[in-house]
């Protein structure tokens, strides 16, 4: 059999699609108004599918393509990530057009995460199709042993994530076949993960404990993360702690290596981490950890590294989520959790329905798109007609995401905030306490939910909860520092308030521009309320007239809703009149005539 090119996903009657085939479903695919007429996509496609059918499937990397279909000079290195974020896109692209016009195509064209080389396979409905191996093309994986690898398969790749990240998942073949004779891939790829054991550089029996209590907490903290798969314990413990990053890849699959060592020299402790791609063996991340004996114990030590270390590497807009992202293209959901617009709501929105589409039992999936489905009625983004409204549909999700996952800490996330919109605050805060308990870590959960806290008048809490989230995370979403930023005005700190408002990068998101003016007006700073002001009216001309119910479908306090609609006031902004607004909000409270609560 001719290996560069495999024709092993045949339809009911045996047959295998052709090349002549497959060069008609090509046609097809780069003439349809679905595929983009701009950029390289088409004879990126047509490269790589006319290389495979040709048996030359095997010259399909990186620097190839670069010359050939984008023009590079030959000086191109692998520091041109051109060839990467194409491929990314183009991989979108199509997931998109068999989800619209290539639904009943006859024949399904795919370009595989982690290689170039393309696959080929029946695009009927699987009852009228046998259990078959996807067709693909033959890559650098093809030629080693089964006695030295495991050969591994990947589901399709649907969306980048720098937060929400959804990444590379790498799965054993038996794996796979069992999703597909039940019907379709269970979940999309994530990012795995092996930690393997961290070495003993120098100490005693104790240092040696150590060390695997470390790899231990490690295995403890980061499953914790939910958009990443970490290999389990006995994994890593058939490990040595100098094993490489190719061994990883050829034996395991997997695309991240974490791996270090402990040094003890008297009272002084150096932890040393490391996060590898074992694609290429590059180090993505390192950092020392230095603490003294002689004022932690060694476990009270070992804890706190194994937090770090996971949080730095595993958060939402952690060093994977970043990796990852550097391949992607740019329309995903951790661009829009960066920027809150309408055009990346409606993208990630487009990314999340074609996911959970495709992989229906896939809880982070259903969690994110609760998220984006409540979003179309607190910040007004791509409404669109039906008989759910979002907040519905958000609770939808989010209650099948719990079902689908119970110990999912997004999915519980995504839950508090669409309790929270539902007006069920007692429920909403207990679910994010418990999310909380089960992801301590984790900056994403850290912010949302101190940002809920806080909106609802526990902002002392709120803050330091947020505080933790943007000390942990620094480069995190300029949403929880606009958050902390209101925080600090309703705390009396106002100085602060327009330090970080300052900071806050939401210039498309209108209520940064409602919290600024209020920031601003108490601040003094009349002129930059009154331009904040203006700018928010005239993206949300809706809001002003129907102030006091917006806030109050939000969970603000009377009180809070009071002072701020005061402050918008001072900014020049037509909200009700003072006596207005106290006789909505504070007199039926007090009235001995109101019925008791």
């Amino acid at each position: 059999m001719d290996t560069s090119v495999a024709h092993g996903s045949a339809d009911a009657t045996g047959s295998l699609p052709s090349p002549a085939e497959i060069r008609v479903q090509l046609t097809r695919i780069v003439s349809s108004p679905e595929f983009p007429r701009t950029g390289r996509g088409a004879a990126f496609l047509t490269y790589v599918v006319e290389e495979a059918l040709a048996g030359r499937a095997h010259r399909l990397k990186g620097y190839t393509i670069a010359i050939e279909v984008f023009k590079r000079n030959e000086d191109f290195t692998q520091d041109d990530p051109v060839v990467r974020i194409e491929a990314g896109r183009l991989r979108r692209t199509l997931e998109r057009y068999y989800l619209v016009a290539g639904l009943q195509d006859p024949i399904r064209i795919d370009i595989p995460k982690g290689r170039y080389a393309p696959s080929f396979a029946w695009n009927g409905p699987a009852s009228t199709r046998p259990e078959t191996e996807t067709v693909r093309a033959h890559d650098e994986q093809a030629d080693r042993s089964p006695s030295r690898s495991r050969r591994t398969a990947r589901v399709a790749f649907l969306f980048g994530a720098a937060g929400f990240a959804t990444l590379a998942y790498w799965a054993g073949d038996h794996m796979i076949e069992e999703a597909k004779r039940a019907g379709g891939a269970k979940a999309p790829d994530e990012p795995t993960l092996v930690i393997a054991p961290f070495a003993n550089l120098g100490g005693d029996h104790q240092t040696q404990l150590y060390t695997a209590g470390l790899t231990e907490e490690l295995l403890t903290a980061l499953p914790r993360f939910k958009e990443i798969k970490v290999f389990g314990r006995e994994t890593s413990k058939s490990l040595s702690p100098e094993v490489g990053a190719s061994e990883i890849r050829g034996e395991l699959g997997a695309r991240y290596l974490l791996a270090g060592g402990v040094r003890v020299s008297g009272s002084k402790v150096r932890v040393t981490a490391r996060l590898l791609d074992t694609f290429d063996g590059a180090i993505l991340w390192s950092q020392n950890y230095d603490d003294d004996l002689t004022s932690r114990e060694l476990f009270a030590i070992q804890s706190d590294v194994a937090s770090k270390v996971a949080t730095t590497v595993a958060q939402p807009y952690g060093i994977i989520a970043q990796a990852q992202t550097a391949s992607a293209p740019p329309d995903d959901l951790g661009v829009y959790r960066a920027e809150l617009s309408p055009e990346t709501h409606l993208a990630a929105r487009d990314c999340l329905e074609s996911s959970v589409a495709r992989y229906p039992t896939y809880a982070t999936g259903w969690a994110m798109s609760s998220i984006v489905y409540l979003d179309e009625d607190r910040f007004r983004f791509n409404l669109r007609p039906g008989q759910l409204t979002p907040l519905e549909r958000a609770l939808r999700a989010a209650r099948r995401a719990i079902k689908l996952e119970p110990g999912n800490a997004r999915a519980l996330q995504s839950l508090m905030i669409a309790l929270y919109f539902n007006q069920e605050l007692t429920e909403a805060l207990q679910v994010g306490e418990q999310a909380l308990a089960m992801n301590p870590n984790d900056t994403e959960l850290l912010g949302e939910f101190g940002t809920r806290l806080a909106i609802c008048g526990q902002w002392q809490r709120g803050a330091d909860l947020l505080d933790q989230a943007l000390s942990l995370n620094p480069g995190g979403a300029s949403y929880y520092h606009g958050a902390r930023a209101l925080a600090a005005y309703m705390l009396n700190d106002h100085d602060k308030a327009v330090g970080l408002i300052r900071k806050t990068d939401l210039q498309k998101f209108p209520m940064f521009h409602l919290v600024a003016a209020a920031i601003y007006a108490e601040a003094g700073l009349l002129d930059d309320a009154r331009r904040e002001g203006e700018i928010f009216v005239k993206m949300r001309p809706d809001y002003i007239s129907n102030i006091i119910e917006e806030h109050r479908k939000r969970n603000i306090k009377p009180e809070d809703n009071v002072r701020m609609i005061a402050s918008l006031r001072k900014a020049g902004l037509p909200v009700p009149s003072e006596k207005e607004v106290e006789a909505k909000l504070l007199a039926p409270a007090s009235s001995p005539q109101a019925p008791s609560q």
